[in-house]
C-alpha cells in the first residue's frame, strides 16, 4: 500500500498521513495513533527517498572502508560491528551505504557524498596513529564518528574506543601474577592506534615488573589465525620460549592454540594464553566457561552505540563532539594457569 491508498483508506489528506508519520507536532494524538494503526494494520512502510527529500536528509549514513584495510577492518568483526550499528539505523529511519574505495579515490568519495548530500553523516573506521582522514570530514563539514581513536590529532572530534592500554596493562599483570615472566605479545598491525595502545600497556605492565621488553616475544601483523598460529610456532621454537602469550584476536588465538598443541604441548598448563574478544556472534568464547581467559567488550554494541552516537550529533549539529571509553572485562578462562 502507498501513501495515497493509506490516505484514502482513512479519509485523510497525504500530507496529514505523511506528518503523522513523521511526528510533527501540529498533528493531534489522536489522529496520529489511528494512522500508526492503520499503517501497521496495512503494512505500510514510508518511502526512505520521499521522506529524506520532505526533510532535507538524506536519511542515510557512510561507512567507507579504503582497500588497502585488510586488516580487521574487512573481517567478520568488522561484519559484527556493521551489524549492531544496522540495529540503530534501522529504528531511526536511517540507511546505510557501504563503499570499498581505492586509497586513492578516498577523498574523492568523501567529498562527493558530502556535494550529492548522500549521506547525512560517517562512520570512520580502523583509525590509523595520525589519521587524515579525521582532518578531512572536518574541513567538508561532514558530521562523522570515529570507532577507535587517532593519537596523533589533538582536536576534539566524536569516539567511541575500548581501553585498550588498561585492557593489556591489567591481563599482562595477571598473568605476572600467575607467575609468569616470559610474556609473549602477538598483536595487530602497530601502525593502528588501538594496536599501538595494547602495546603500550603490555610495556606498562612490564615495567612495573621489572622485566624489559624482549623484541623476540613480539609480534605485529594481521590478526589471522595463521599470523597467531606461525608466530606462536616460531617462539616456541627459541631456547628461551614464553610461558604465556597475550594475544590481541580470538580469531589469531585460534592459531596460538593450534601451535601449542601441534608441539604437544597443553594450553593453560605448559603455556598460558589471554586474548581479546570482541564477544563476535559467530565465535564464541566457549559457554558458562570461557575456553579463553579474555578481555571481553562486544564489537556489535558497539556499533550500536557509536550508531547512537552519531545520529545525535545529526540532529544537534551544534552540541560539543560526544566521547565515550568503554572498558573491558577481564574474564578467567581454561587458557590460564600457574606458570610451569
Amino acid at each position: 500500500m502507498n501513501l495515497k491508498e493509506l490516505s484514502q483508506n482513512l479519509g485523510l489528506s497525504q500530507t496529514t498521513v505523511s506528518r503523522a508519520l513523521n511526528g510533527y507536532p501540529e498533528v493531534s494524538p489522536s489522529t496520529r495513533r489511528r494512522v500508526e494503526e492503520a499503517a501497521k494494520t496495512f503494512n505500510y512502510s514510508p518511502s526512505t527517498r520521499a521522506k529524506g527529500l520532505a526533510t532535507g536528509q538524506a536519511l542515510a549514513i557512510g561507512h567507507v572502508i579504503p582497500l588497502s584495510s585488510k586488516h580487521e577492518m574487512v573481517n567478520p568483526i568488522f561484519g559484527d560491528f556493521i551489524a549492531g550499528a544496522g540495529e540503530t539505523y534501522s529504528r531511526h529511519g536511517y540507511e546505510m551505504i557501504l563503499s570499498i574505495v581505492d586509497d586513492a579515490d578516498e577523498r574523492r568519495i568523501y567529498e562527493g557524498l558530502k556535494s550529492r548530500r548522500a549521506v547525512d553523516g560517517v562512520i570512520v573506521h580502523g583509525p590509523r596513529m595520525d589519521d587524515p582522514r579525521i582532518a578531512l570530514l572536518q574541513e567538508l563539514a561532514l558530521p562523522f564518528a570515529v570507532h577507535g581513536r587517532a593519537s596523533g590529532f589533538d582536536q576534539p572530534y566524536a569516539w567511541l574506543d575500548v581501553n585498550n592500554r588498561s585492557a593489556f596493562e591489567r591481563a599482562t599483570n595477571f598473568l605476572f601474577d600467575l607467575g609468569h615472566r616470559r610474556i609473549a605479545l602477538i598483536n595487530g598491525l602497530e601502525v593502528m592506534d588501538f594496536a599501538h595502545r595494547r602495546r603500550d600497556g603490555y610495556a606498562a605492565s612490564l615495567r612495573t615488573n621489572d622485566v624489559a621488553l624482549d623484541p623476540d616475544l613480539m609480534r605485529s601483523g594481521e590478526m589471522t589465525e595463521v599470523f597467531g598460529y606461525e608466530s606462536t610456532r616460531n617462539m616456541l621454537a627459541a631456547e628461551n620460549a614464553p610461558t604465556a602469550i597475550l594475544c590481541s584476536s580470538l580469531i589469531s588465538a585460534l592459531g596460538v592454540r593450534r601451535a601449542i598443541e601441534e608441539k604437544g604441548l597443553v594450553m593453560g598448563r605448559d603455556v598460558s594464553v589471554v586474548t581479546h574478544d570482541d564477544a563476535l556472534s559467530y565465535l564464541q568464547n566457549g559457554g558458562d566457561v570461557p575456553i579463553f581467559t579474555a578481555t571481553r567488550s562486544s564489537v556489535r554494541d558497539a556499533g550500536r552505540k557509536l550508531a547512537e552516537m552519531l545520529l545525535t550529533a545529526i540532529a544537534n549539529p551544534l552540541q560539543p563532539p560526544q566521547q565515550q571509553l568503554l572498558e573491558a572485562e577481564l574474564m578467567v578462562g581454561s587458557s590460564t594457569g600457574p606458570a610451569p
